[in-house]
């Protein structure tokens, strides 16, 4: 493998070419995978204008607007990070509402959230059509260990000591969850691209020699 140093705007810029030149049935179903200290979120959004700019229609969903409601993801406490690891996301939720519509027989009638963690209740956000041709990109953390159905995959990985010294101090009790993923799902041996993001000013490819 060949880790190749690379500027923010010069890896959003490359991201997005490559998603844009990228065709599949249907819409292309994205998955921007990393802890929150990695910044998923951030780089979701950061593709959607260039994406647009090259005649994709783009949605931007947030994997934590498909949370399981408190009663069930708190069930075993508030910072139990094996229920984290486990039980946070829905993702027969997430399937349902996004990424099969989004899928190559799908609908493309898409829901952009389902859940406000914040007032635990239905979001109540109505429904997008999504063109054919269009990009949907989920972002969020632990997104690639439950086989749901992405066409690219894009994990940030830190290092175990950048992943703790970037990780907010109310989030450290996740670390063990980030520590069981890369063991048990090593998504950075598998996702279709690979950013080393260990410091967000000068993240690094990792490529194919």
């Amino acid at each position: 493998m060949r880790v190749r140093p690379i500027s923010p705007d010069l890896l959003v810029t490359e991201l997005a070419g490559r998603l844009a030149r990228t065709g599949t049935p249907g819409r292309l179903r994205v998955a921007v995978d990393g802890p929150p200290a990695a910044g998923p979120d951030a780089l979701a959004e950061a593709l959607v204008d260039p994406l647009r700019a090259a005649g994709r229609p783009v949605l931007h969903v947030r994997a934590d607007d498909f949370l399981r409601p408190a009663s069930v993801r708190l069930e075993h406490g508030r910072t139990n990070p094996d229920a984290y690891y486990e039980g946070w996301l829905d993702e027969p939720g997430l399937r349902r509402e996004v990424l099969d519509p989004a899928g190559p027989d799908g609908s493309g009638r898409l829901l952009p959230s389902l859940w406000d963690a914040g007032a635990d209740r239905a979001s109540r956000a109505a429904y997008v059509d999504l063109p054919p041709g269009g990009v949907v990109l989920v972002s969020g953390a632990l997104l690639l260990g439950g086989a749901l159905p992405f066409d690219v995959t894009v994990h940030l990985v830190l290092s175990p000591a950048a992943l703790a010294r970037r990780t907010d101090a109310a989030l450290r009790w996740t670390l063990p969850a980030f520590a069981r993923y890369a063991e048990e799902v090593a998504p950075a041996s598998f996702a279709d691209v690979v950013v080393r993001a260990d410091d967000p000013r000068r993240p690094a490819l990792v490529e194919a020699a």
